[in-house]
């Protein structure tokens, strides 16, 4: 299903006088502009093809309806969402829950929808129908060479997968661990994991990255093999110059500094990428910034000032991607609202006066580097946001567009009511 263009431009005029007020009042505030919409512009966040359906709690699942059945409804899903806000150009797969049946095909229609595929996915943390070995143990950690080398086997599989479809790296995320002391030697689970994803690695084609995900908890808790960025870093940094860190924002134990952490990683030259998400207690799988939105824009403070230090392309150098579970929203307007939590942080983030936090930051000034920052995470950034989103062909308002156009009663009757995402 597509948006016909003249919804988007009928939407876009009723809101566009106010939307150019708006937009006047800040433009002298913080002119010059255009540059600041040049990179809103060129920014993209990769959907990932588990988050279209409904998620689950530890107790049960409550489906919602007009689910994709397969990954072409995905790809048809992402597509709406792009056209929408055009800033979700990009799909990231789970292998083996999005394994296409036509490669050509699946290439062709992801085209169509102007979406390329962000990274492929791996995964060791469920037994999948007819395999050998259960990872009930753990996969790459485990005591059993055998159970190492299937999931070793299956991440050459999913990078085939990826290098089919014009990916240029995998995600691998470990549910590996122990739940109990004494349950397992850490030193050699560290260096079975490490032997696996060398082995992985070593099949890595030239120009793609690793991305090594961390988890302080669950599915175990006592220890986990991949635990935090410390241990991320440290698989990384022995793999080679290919394999990253990845920062998912729920991955983290409550009150971690995550702005000081990606800030470190990008000084090492080893932050690969981001899983955007919000929580409050742990791995919630929140929308993004529905909680700590100021927490958001810290981090993007962060990342736009390491970035430019390095001289990095914002768009293209690093891998941003949305990890979320949905269980009450309906998922589409759950991850409108996420991308436009992200594009606000980022913008507030560019806005960032560097010189004058740069001369609060020498003198110890630190009343002075408060009111920086939060003076611009106070200001309504959103007329900047739309504005981009105008400037490609999207609409003012995407969450208001997709409600009044009535979209998920025109899935829900192509689809069915009683429709589970595939996969999950």
């Amino acid at each position: 299903m597509r948006i016909e263009k003249y919804h988007i431009d009928e939407h876009n005029h009723q809101l566009l006088l106010q939307h150019q007020r708006r937009l006047n009042c800040l433009s002298q505030e913080y002119a010059p502009i255009e540059g600041v919409l040049q990179k809103l512009l060129d920014f993209q966040v990769a959907i990932p093809s588990w988050a279209l359906g409904t998620g689950g709690t530890r107790f049960g699942r409550f489906s919602g309806k007009g689910e994709p059945r397969s990954l072409e409804e995905k790809i048809e899903d992402v597509g709406l969402l792009h056209q929408l806000n055009r800033s979700s150009g990009a799909i990231s797969l789970h292998i083996p829950w999005d394994i296409p049946t036509n490669v050509a095909q699946i290439k062709a229609l992801a085209d169509e929808h102007g979406l390329i595929f962000d990274a492929v996915n791996s995964n060791t943390f469920q037994d999948q129908k007819g395999q050998n070995y259960s990872y009930k143990w753990g996969s790459m950690q485990h005591v059993d060479k055998r159970v190492r080398q299937q999931a070793v086997e299956h991440n050459l599989e999913v990078i085939e997968w990826g290098k089919a479809l014009g990916s240029d790296s995998l995600t691998v995320w470990l549910a590996d661990g122990s739940s109990f002391p004494g349950q397992l030697n850490f030193r050699r689970a560290f260096e079975n994991t490490l032997e696996s994803l060398q082995q992985v690695y070593a099949a890595l084609p030239d120009h793609w990255k690793m991305y090594v995900e961390y988890k302080a908890y669950e599915p175990n808790f006592y220890s986990t093999t991949v635990g935090d960025w410390g241990q991320s870093l440290l698989y990384a940094t022995k793999l080679g110059p290919k394999a990253y860190t990845l920062v998912d924002l729920g991955h983290h134990l409550p009150n971690a500094n995550i702005e000081q952490i990606v800030s470190l990683l990008l000084m090492e030259g080893k932050l690969g990428g981001f899983h955007f998400n919000d929580s409050k207690y742990g791995d919630d799988d929140l929308t993004t910034g529905c909680l700590k939105p100021y927490q958001l824009f810290l981090i993007f403070n962060e990342l736009v000032e390491g970035m430019d230090a390095r001289g990095m392309n914002h768009a293209r150098d690093l891998g941003w991607m949305i990890d979320a579970s949905h269980n009450l929203k309906d998922p589409l307007e759950d991850l409108l609202q996420s991308v436009e939590a992200i594009m606000i942080a980022y913008a507030q983030a560019l806005l960032v006066d560097r010189k004058a936090l740069e001369e609060a930051q020498q003198n110890n000034d630190v009343a002075a580097a408060q009111e920086l920052l939060q003076g611009v995470f106070r200001t309504d950034v959103r007329p900047l946001v739309a504005e981009a989103r105008l400037r490609a062909g999207g609409a003012l308002q995407p969450l208001q567009l997709y409600r009044s156009l009535g979209l998920r009663e025109q899935l829900v009757g192509q689809r069915g009511s009683k429709t589970v995402a595939s996969g999950l």
